[in-house]
């Protein structure tokens, strides 16, 4: 990965996991269900700035490497990002 993405993606992560540490404290509690649905949405949009990052690393990294490879490697290239985009277009 490339480093400064990485660190990135990293400090993002130990949010999310500290932000998800949060939400069984608030199920255990018993606390209003609005609060709870609150965080859960801040985490599903902390979820999709790391998977912006994972994305700008795949492509700067080995997207780049598949398409300079050409042939076969570039269409699996086209294929795996056309599925992330299919997945991410069935989330909404």
């Amino acid at each position: 990965m490339i480093d400064d993405l990485k660190k990135r993606a990293l400090h993002r992560s130990r949010i999310l996991e500290g932000q998800l540490r949060g939400v069984t404290k608030m199920i255990e509690n018993e606390e209003y269900c609005v609060d709870i649905i609150t965080q859960t949405l801040a985490i599903q949009k902390s979820l999709r700035s790391l998977n912006k990052l994972l994305v700008e690393n795949h492509l700067r990294t080995h997207v780049t490497d598949m398409f300079a490879a050409g042939g076969d490697t570039r269409d699996a290239a086209v294929t795996e990002l056309l599925t992330v985009f299919e997945l991410e277009n069935r989330s909404k």
